[in-house]
């Protein structure tokens, strides 16, 4: 049973940073493209970052560009999201998705494109 779990969140001041995970159980990564989302009460979901199988791609919404880094581990079967310089604003509870793509090179950025998701984890930002 293909299932992913993420980890990581919880509560920081502003400016700090948070390391989320995204584990795979069930399946291997190293084939599946991630996307991280977002979504805070009230409001869309949001696409944060993805990447692509082999790593080559790294897509950013441009409200994390430069402070957040996505990263693979497919020997570990994760993925992460560095997050850095964090805001109030990146208050959310933040999901993983993975799709199965043949070309490693591809991600996407919108959640309709993907078709397996985690539970989310909640990530605070607040003084």
């Amino acid at each position: 049973q293909l299932q992913l779990v993420e980890s990581g969140g919880g509560l920081v001041q502003p400016g700090g940073s948070l390391r989320l995970s995204c584990a795979a159980s069930g399946f291997t990564l190293e084939d599946y493209a991630i996307g991280w989302f977002r979504q805070a009460p009230g409001k869309e979901p949001e696409g944060v970052s993805c990447i692509s199988s082999s790593g080559g791609r790294r897509d950013y919404a441009v409200s994390v560009k430069g402070r957040f880094t996505i990263s693979r581990d497919n020997a570990k079967n994760t993925v992460y999201l560095q997050m850095n310089s964090l805001k109030p604003e990146d208050t959310a509870v933040y999901y993983c998705a993975a799709r199965e793509l043949s070309s490693p090179y591809v991600c996407y950025d919108l959640e309709r494109n993907y078709n397996s998701w985690g539970q989310g984890t909640q990530v605070t930002v607040s003084s």
